[in-house]
């Protein structure tokens, strides 16, 4: 599979990666089994945050890969922190980038993974309450102390992840943005420059094209739904022209409507890393095979009008 240098700071990582937000739902025994299928396929990127079950998912996922026997030097981890909830009910009550929080966050995250370090570690949601200072200080003590080895950052704007650069020396080598095909506002303000309509709407402050000048890799989460809660778009009857459009080209290259959503990120120029977040290992290894497929420019536009998009 394609490697990306995250960043562009030799940190090599696989164009796909796979999302454990889910591992919490399942046995040790099923999660072996979506480890050993993603590692299989290539794919030894694996995305948590503590917030992931309650922190279950990371347990599974340490779990599963001890039975596998999966050495840690062949996994690559991320892990996120910066959304708190407070009691069983689930619901978020605040955003919390305090130093005392991150340091905190990391060791339970370290704890729960069964491991000393993480290879990214990414603030998950923007708190409009950080004292960047504080997250430089974080950053600092968890990169000298070896439990950090690189840095990102999660649906952050253009001027948020400004602000936090000015003062730390450790630079961002991703933001984790929703993409995909039927959620594709990073590319739509692009198209509709100089116009009155609703897609004209710049709401990130060019954050595509941000993050192309300044070398941060995208990382495409829940790129098969909508919205960030919801069903996902593929064999869905509410989206009857983008499916019969996929099956085509999954027709065309003999592979399935999976792995040509998949695809269709890849193929922007932007070499985006995508997080599929399935739990199901026929599922993964249909997602790996787009990383052997490269669009044409006409497939592509053609997929993304079918997604019921408009070109001005």
């Amino acid at each position: 599979m394609k490697q990306l240098d995250l960043g562009k700071t030799g940190f090599f990582a696989p164009e796909i990666a796979l999302g454990c937000m889910r591992m919490a739902d399942l046995s040790v025994n099923a999660a072996a089994d979506v480890l050993q299928a993603a590692m299989a396929c290539g794919i030894n990127f694996f995305d948590h945050a503590n917030i992931y079950g309650g922190g279950l998912s990371e347990e599974m996922f340490s779990k599963a890969a001890r039975q596998l026997g999966i050495a840690r030097q062949d996994m690559l981890i991320q892990t996120k922190f910066g959304i708190h909830r407070a009691d069983e009910t689930q619901k978020i009550n605040t955003y919390n980038f305090s130093k005392d929080y991150l340091i905190a966050c990391v060791e339970g995250s370290l704890q729960r993974l069964q491991t000393d370090y993480v290879d990214l570690l990414s603030l998950h949601r923007p708190d409009t309450l950080m004292e960047p200072e504080e997250v430089a200080e974080a950053f600092d003590i968890l990169h000298k102390a070896g439990k950090v080895r690189y840095f990102g950052v999660s649906n952050l704007n253009p001027g948020q992840i400004e602000l936090l650069q000015a003062y730390t020396n450790h630079k961002f080598v991703a933001n984790q943005l929703q993409f995909g095909l039927v959620h594709t506002g990073m590319v739509d303000a692009g198209f509709n420059v100089n116009m009155k309509n609703a897609e004209s709407v710049d709401h990130d402050g060019g954050l595509l094209e941000y993050c192309r000048l300044h070398d941060i890799t995208i990382q495409a989460w829940s790129p098969y739904r909508a919205e960030v809660i919801g069903p996902v778009f593929i064999d869905n009857p509410a989206y009857p022209e983008l499916n019969a459009k996929l099956a085509e080209y999954a027709a065309q290259y003999n592979v399935t409507k999976d792995t040509i959503a998949t695809a269709w990120i890849l193929r922007h120029p932007a070499n985006m890393q995508v997080i599929t977040g399935s739990m199901n290992p026929a599922r993964i290894r249909n997602i790996a095979k787009a990383a052997d497929i490269r669009l044409s420019r006409e497939e592509w536009y053609d997929l993304y009008l079918s997604g019921g998009h408009v070109l001005p």
